[in-house]
């Protein structure tokens, strides 16, 4: 990021805009800010539009109004100082599981899995996938208990597996992986089922993939599979050049666990013959599937993943995962750069589950922003076997807005000192661009920037 000698706006020009704002409060739209929300000098990183460096993004009505090199401050009702700070599309963490609330046992359709607002805005997420927790005989429920009472933005995989991720006696039963129930559960509900997902199968039929990809055929969605046991009788090399199409994911491609490493240190072939023919791979980190010398070796040799990913539940977010930001600042330590990671967690992943109305700050498209620092220090990483990675750069969360309103801020950038208030101030924010403390507001009271 350039450094500036001078601030594209001064103090007087932030504190004239906001008293004139709060002076029209409530009197017109025009006259207390054409836009709802303003983020002014910071360094936008949006790989759809081949843009990093220093923009304003502007925000009206819960969507990107306009970006350009610098916007008056006088045009927004509320205006944000992110001189220093990379402004990005909100994350997009394409396998996680937060099938939560059934009290399940062992189960990813239970306690394994996590409700996802604890985990999300606080480092920049504004959408999830949830890879495979449901599948046709449980779904209802996973919507009515989990996506539709989040504040994340829940898309979904269905399992090909009825039961969905219920463990081992239920994901390995062949007879419950059907394509047919599977395609009419994403034709019910296209607008959150993104994919089918096969998962953890541990016998040598190559059913669970093919039922998968029948599925996805038929509702026109990608499939991600996760692999399962290492078998002769069905090879990586097969599954990556003969059983899954264009379009289709591989996740945990750095786990190791498959031979996508093999045992003279080098990138199994399949690998790239996988890419050419249009799969797309996945981190997918997780408890047991990332590992630094296969992350390494493969992006020696050319071969960076397509998305960045946490597969994050109760066995990883307290280990070597631990978050999207922290799974991102490992592949800085890897030697990747920011604009790369960045376009690996958000432009990226939507296009792989066909949702590209997400990942960008588009003019018109959905105010998912969020807002980093990046540290510079002495850091440490540790993978999904306990061995550690030495890093200079970490990634840190300082706001996130979803929709276009506030949902995370660190150090309270939105926020005005309680000393310039008066001595009996109430709840601070504003409608137009506070998702936070206004979900709680009680009505009434002036209107506050």
């Amino acid at each position: 990021m350039s450094d500036h000698k001078r601030p594209l706006f001064s103090r007087r020009e932030l504190f004239a805009a906001g008293a004139a704002a709060f002076a029209f409060a409530g009197t017109g739209r025009a006259q207390d800010g054409q836009y709802d929300l303003l983020l002014k000098g910071g360094h936008l990183i949006d790989p759809k539009n081949g843009i990093s460096g220093v923009r304003d993004v502007a925000v009206l009505d819960g969507k990107v109004a306009e970006v350009a090199e610098s916007i008056p401050a006088s045009k927004g009702f509320k205006v944000v100082d992110c001189k220093g700070l990379y402004i990005t599309p909100g994350l997009i963490d394409l396998h996680v599981h937060v099938f939560a609330g059934t009290n399940e046992r062992g189960s990813y359709a239970g306690d394994n899995s996590l409700y996802p607002d604890g985990y999300t805005f606080r480092v920049g997420v504004t959408t999830v996938v949830d890879a495979g927790c449901a599948g046709w005989r449980n779904f209802d429920v996973f919507k009515d208990t989990v996506i539709d009472r989040s504040q994340t933005r829940i898309l979904a995989l269905a399992n090909i597996v009825g039961n969905g991720m219920r463990g081992g006696r239920y994901e390995q039963q062949l007879d419950d992986m059907k394509a047919g129930p599977t395609a009419e559960l994403a034709k019910k509900y296209p607008e959150i089922i993104v994919g089918v997902k096969t998962a953890h199968y541990g016998g040598p039929e190559w059913q669970p993939v093919e039922e998968a990809v029948k599925a996805g055929e038929a509702a026109d969605i990608p499939v991600m599979v996760d692999f399962g046991s290492n078998l002769p009788e069905r090879p990586l090399e097969v599954l990556l050049g003969e059983k899954l199409r264009p379009g289709d994911i591989y996740t945990h491609c750095f786990a190791g666990n498959r031979r996508e490493m093999l045992e003279d240190g080098s990138v199994n072939p399949g690998m790239f013959e996988g890419r050419k023919r249009g799969v797309y791979f996945d981190v997918g980190h997780g408890g047991g599937s990332f590992k630094w010398s296969v992350a390494a070796a493969c992006l020696k040799a050319g071969f960076p993943p397509d998305s960045i990913s946490t597969d994050l539940h109760i066995g990883s977010m307290n280990s070597g995962m631990q978050s999207q930001l922290n799974t991102m600042s490992k592949f800085l330590a890897l030697g990747q750069s920011l604009d790369d990671v960045i376009k690996e967690s958000t432009w990226n992943p939507a296009k792989e589950i066909k949702r590209e109305e997400l990942g960008h700050l588009s003019k018109g498209a959905i105010a998912d922003i969020s807002v980093f620092t990046l540290r510079k220090g002495d850091f440490g990483f540790v993978d999904s076997f306990g061995a550690r990675q030495k890093g200079n750069e970490m990634l840190e969360c300082e706001m996130t807005f979803k929709d276009g309103k506030l949902a995370f801020d660190l150090n309270g950038r939105t926020r005005q000192n309680w000393q310039e208030l008066d001595l009996h101030y109430g709840r601070q924010g504003d409608p137009r661009w506070d998702g936070i403390l206004n979900r709680q507001r009680s009505g009434g009271g002036r209107r506050r920037r």
